[in-house]
């Protein structure tokens, strides 16, 4: 999810520089509401599960494909299917691009031994050099993001009318390593909920967060739990009228942050060095567990390895300042 938000200030600064260029989003259904109402963008379904599953739904794909007549192929996935699909639209002669995801730069940033602890390109500039390729240059440095609609009605009969500081809150991430104890979790909404200024929604998905979510916001005012009470595409408008996102290194971070939201994020095994940091937000809005405590930091890319020692990394992020950053994000 967040790799895919992530190509959407890219993809919105594209259509807003070059008005004349089309756009077809290949991607799973599931993700269509990214690109919603963005101009001269077209979402092509991608099929997983019948028409294009295996290789032979692969070449049924680069047949459908073929049918909307495109002139270049952008690869932002660069992953087995996606190199397919491109390999075959460059042997039918397309001018084809695709996103060097820089891993060796990774590899460095993320090893235990010499490491490298230097910031590497983003994931955005990574993207916009794959459209420097086919002859688009994008200035991604004064960002265009959708207007803010009113809510549904089916909304505001769950989150009321806004008044005050709205704040979403996604304490979950794939990944364990990511995740901030949610002990302090509990703490930092515990701070917020006794400011009568603040309205707080909580955000994620799944019967076990669900759980969990409940239990963070047990007894706590002004704060409502989301998960599994409205759609996805509902959860994005109300994303969108957020003041403020808190999040973990996660899908959430980046669909705040590619609807102009200010964003949050928390770091545990990962680091926003690494190129993953949400697009068009200050270095500061990034809260790092101790690397003079833990100089391994960062250990994984994804946060899928498990590094003895460093199960509590993120306790060294104390609640005290996650509450802190966001008071004074939201003067």
């Amino acid at each position: 999810m967040g790799d895919v938000a992530m190509t959407v200030p890219v993809l919105r600064a594209l259509v807003h520089q070059y008005p004349e260029v089309q756009i077809t989003v290949i991607s799973r259904p599931f993700f269509a509401s990214f690109f919603r109402g963005m101009p001269n963008v077209s979402f092509f379904a991608f099929d997983a599960k019948n028409r294009h599953q295996g290789f032979l739904g692969l070449l049924r794909l680069f047949q459908d494909l073929k049918k909307l007549q495109i002139d270049a192929f952008a690869d932002l996935h660069n992953v087995l299917r996606s190199k397919i699909i491109r390999t075959l639209f460059a042997i039918s002669g397309i001018e084809v691009a695709f996103t060097d995801k820089g891993r060796a730069d990774k590899a460095a940033l993320t090893r235990a031994e010499n490491k490298v602890f230097q910031p590497i390109r983003s994931m955005f500039e990574r993207h916009s050099d794959v459209f420097l390729q086919l002859g688009f240059a994008i200035n991604l440095s004064n960002p265009i993001f959708p207007q803010k609609e009113a809510l549904s009605p089916e909304i505001i009969s769950l989150s009321g009318i806004k008044k005050g500081s709205w704040i979403g809150v996604a304490p979950f991430a794939q990944y364990d390593s990511k995740v901030y104890p949610l002990d302090l979790m509990r703490e930092v909404l515990v701070a917020l909920s006794k400011d009568p200024s603040y309205k707080i929604f909580l955000f994620g998905g799944g019967t076990s967060e669900i759980e969990l979510l409940n239990t963070l916001a047990a007894n706590l005012e002004n704060t409502i739990v989301i998960a599994g009470k409205i759609k996805f595409s509902q959860e994005l408008e109300l994303i969108h009228t957020m003041d403020i996102m808190l999040s973990m290194d996660s899908g959430n971070a980046h669909i705040a942050a590619m609807l102009g939201v200010k964003v949050i994020t928390l770091w545990g095994a990962t680091h926003p060095y690494s190129g993953f940091a949400p697009f068009n937000q200050s270095q500061d809005s990034a809260l790092v567990s101790d690397r003079d405590q833990y100089p391994k930091l960062p250990t994984s890319l994804y946060g899928n390895k498990t590094v003895p020692g460093y199960e509590n990394v993120m306790r060294t992020i104390l609640p005290n300042q996650v509450v802190e950053k966001i008071r004074i994000s939201l003067k």
